[in-house]
């Protein structure tokens, strides 16, 4: 798979009938088409320091290329929205303008078109946890090498510095499910992290009220993490409702269920990339003569 124009046959077959239909809708009708994405560990490699994350060096080009071509591209993250702009090289990128970022499970948007982030207040849970939790995690004998991440609208629980990751996850679920709790937050788990953040925003809500928005067609949503559940729900919920979708997942061990559900398993960051570079090829065959309308 590549970025060798006129070359469909390149894209992988999904291994269900349902994300068979998803991709021949896709591919049938672009313009209405949404390509959904996760941020971390779907565009950018999973490392042990949040900060140091940034895109696959093949993801700003192959979305830039499907960009013209498809109704929008949605990245819909537990990021700050713009951070994920940052450390995706999005803002300004030819092909891109028809892209937003969810950022914060969609209580966060960028827009490419106006470059700007708008987010409501933040909520005040968050404010105490952020002063709680050091002492919390000292407290109930935390595993030496977790740490916190500050992320704003959220604050995040890591233990994937621990000598044993899994375990010290699991020791810590329950007490920060409490603590969360307590402020009128829930937790998020992912991969070796617990986020606590606000009620009522997860990565379908987020997906499904934006594909309403653009009136979307078919969608192909691609994630790594157990978060992205939420958003594989939303589009299971769209093909009982007759709307075709495709789910990807950015394959990896640690997340089965995410695989089991999956229409198609691509190897990390470097297949979602391979896997846009290949229906950019194939749209591109199709439709030669410029991009494809928006959904409206």
């Amino acid at each position: 798979m590549g970025s060798n124009p006129g070359k469909p046959r390149d894209l992988p077959t999904p291994a269900t009938t349902e994300g068979k239909e998803g991709l021949a809708a896709l591919l049938a009708e672009p313009g209405r088409a949404v390509i959904a994405l996760d941020f971390d560990g779907t565009l950018a490699p999973i490392v042990p320091d949040p900060d140091s994350a940034r895109a696959h060096p093949g993801a700003a080009p192959a979305l830039a290329r499907l960009g013209p071509r498809v109704g929008s591209i949605a990245v819909v993250t537990g990021r700050p929205a713009g951070v994920a702009v940052r450390y995706g090289g999005f803002a300004g990128v030819p092909g891109l303008e028809r892209l937003v970022v969810l950022g914060h499970y969609g209580a966060e948007r960028w827009d490419a078109a106006s470059g700007e982030v708008h987010a409501p207040a933040p909520h005040p849970g968050v404010n105490a946890v952020r002063a709680e939790l050091p002492g919390f995690l000292d407290r109930i004998g935390a595993w030496r090498g977790t740490w916190i991440e500050d992320k704003g609208r959220a604050v995040a629980v890591h233990t994937r510095r621990t000598e044993d990751p899994q375990a010290a996850f699991e020791s810590l679920r329950e007490p920060v499910a409490e603590l969360a709790a307590r402020h009128g937050l829930i937790v998020e788990p992912g991969r070796a992290v617990l986020e606590l953040r606000p009620p009522g925003m997860d990565k379908g809500v987020a997906l499904n009220d934006y594909l309403r928005e653009v009136h979307a067609g078919p969608v192909l949503y691609a994630g790594d993490d157990l978060g992205d559940l939420a958003a594989f729900a939303a589009v299971e919920k769209r093909r009982a409702d007759g709307l075709p979708g495709l789910l990807v997942c950015s394959g990896n061990e640690e997340v089965a269920e995410l695989a089991a559900r999956a229409d198609l398993v691509v190897d990390g960051p470097a297949g979602v990339v391979a896997l846009l570079d290949a229906l950019a090829d194939a749209l591109a065959d199709a439709l030669p003569d410029g991009p494809a309308d928006a959904p409206g």
